[in-house]
């Protein structure tokens, strides 16, 4: 059989649609089209345009292979990684207030479970599961995944230990119902955070996953993270458990310790420096913009640095600011107040002005003197500051209406104080990226 050869051609992605049709025009016919001859790499990648090749001679931080392995000897760092958690009803699973999210959650058993037994009296009757279901958005929001345990007759029930803290996006956290009926996928999340207690012990590195339309980025948690918390998040934990939070087993392989040992000649290297190395070298420019082009394809790989402990040192510090946000020092912001109305520290809609100096935090106040360096630490396509100002705000679900509010009655202050936090984690994070060491990579 003749193998086949595949033509490739392409025009700016940014070209708008008029541009594009313009120069199909301007062609006239396919004999015009200036042709590229592409082969495939290793992995059967057509389009591997500004791929390096040298990103394969790297450690893989996680494979699907040592994830269903029963051995120790893969040759990976994480021997276990689980994408976010999906919801697929966020504006029911989510919410800043735990006794609203309570409230909605019941709401939607109640009517799920009515929707249960009314099709157990039909059980002996073949109807389409999508027309028997009654669709009311005010009560619940039906899904494939649940569509499909009602199909089962699974009853639900609700549970107030199933409500827990999650990171819903940078430096955002909300209560999260994680349950098993109610999330469309909770990945292995049953096994890295099955109890509270254990987000005072487990660490989690979240990167952007394989397909992100933004630039790679990553975050560390110690908490449920959700799937959008960056984008087609991909999560690495530190520890494994069974799913009553005993049975705790250190997510970095043997293998990954050995192998770093052997490298830099150090047997003092434990898997916990492994860890924050890792964090460290996710977070270098040069490794970033190297293989920017490999890591919308694959999960990230890991050089070995010239030297070990500075990158080390640096991730442990950026795991400690990150997870441990709220305990972080405030930045010293001016507090511009109109003595016209009452002190107010309630929140509708947060507005940065044009040249970023300044936030309308509402009516009342106005936070002035933001340094323009925290702008430079970016998670995706906004920068940490940008994340709470977007996220901290009165949102209303139009299917449903239902209210997430970020005000805190019990700590009324607790917007400001953030946004003071992430400026100073903004600030010491892009001063530690640049104090980064040389990986080592070749130049471009």
């Amino acid at each position: 059989m003749k193998k086949a050869k595949i033509y490739y051609a392409r025009m700016d992605e940014f070209w708008r649609k008029e541009e594009k049709l313009a120069e199909l025009e301007k062609l006239e016919k396919i004999s015009n089209v200036n042709w590229r001859d592409i082969k495939p790499d290793k992995k059967y990648a057509w389009l591997n345009e500004g791929s390096e090749s040298d990103f394969e001679s790297h450690i893989v931080i996680g494979s699907r292979e040592a994830k269903t392995s029963l051995e120790d000897s893969q040759e990976v760092i994480f021997k276990l990684f689980s994408l976010g958690v999906s919801t697929n009803r966020d504006a029911w699973a989510y919410n800043f207030d735990s006794e609203i999210l309570k409230n909605n959650v019941k709401l939607s058993i109640e009517f799920y479970n009515e929707q249960v037994n009314k099709l157990k009296d039909r059980k002996n009757t073949a109807q389409n599961i999508d027309d028997f279901v009654s669709y009311d958005d005010a009560k619940i929001s039906w899904s494939s995944t649940l569509k499909s345990h009602l199909s089962r007759f699974e009853d639900n029930s609700y549970d107030v230990n199933k409500i827990r803290k999650s990171i819903y996006r940078p430096f955002c956290q909300e209560f999260l119902y994680f349950d098993g009926i109610l999330n469309d996928r909770r990945g292995q999340f049953p096994y890295i955070f099955p109890t509270p207690e254990l987000e005072k012990i487990n660490r989690v590195i979240s990167i952007s996953g394989v397909g992100s339309s933004k630039n790679f980025h990553c975050f560390i948690t110690c908490f449920i993270s959700s799937l959008d918390i960056l984008e087609k998040t991909q999560c690495f934990p530190f520890y494994t458990y069974d799913k009553y939070g005993t049975n705790r087993k250190e997510n970095i392989s043997d293998w990954a310790l050995e192998t770093f040992r052997s490298q830099y000649q150090d047997q003092t290297i434990t898997k916990w420096d492994i860890f924050h190395y890792t964090y460290a070298v996710l977070h270098h420019p040069h490794y970033r913009q190297r293989y920017a082009a490999n890591l919308k394809r694959e999960l990230p790989r890991i050089p070995f640095a010239p030297e070990f402990w500075p990158f080390a040192i640096a991730g442990k510090r950026l795991a400690e600011i990150h997870t441990n946000y709220e305990q972080q020092p405030e930045y010293r912001l001016k507090h511009l107040e109109n003595k016209d109305l009452p002190i107010d520290w309630r929140v509708e809609k947060m507005r940065l002005s044009k040249d970023k100096t300044q936030i309308k935090y509402n009516e009342f106040l106005t936070l002035t003197g933001i340094p323009p360096e925290v702008f430079e630490y970016r998670l995706g396509n906004r920068s940490a500051l940008d994340w709470v100002i977007d996220q901290y705000q009165i949102k209303t679900d139009k299917r449903s209406g239902i209210v997430n509010d970020p005000n805190r009655l019990d700590d009324e202050e607790y917007i400001v104080r953030l946004i003071k936090q992430v400026i100073t984690i903004s600030l010491e994070t892009v001063q530690i990226v640049k104090n980064l060491p040389d990986l080592g990579l070749p130049k471009d």
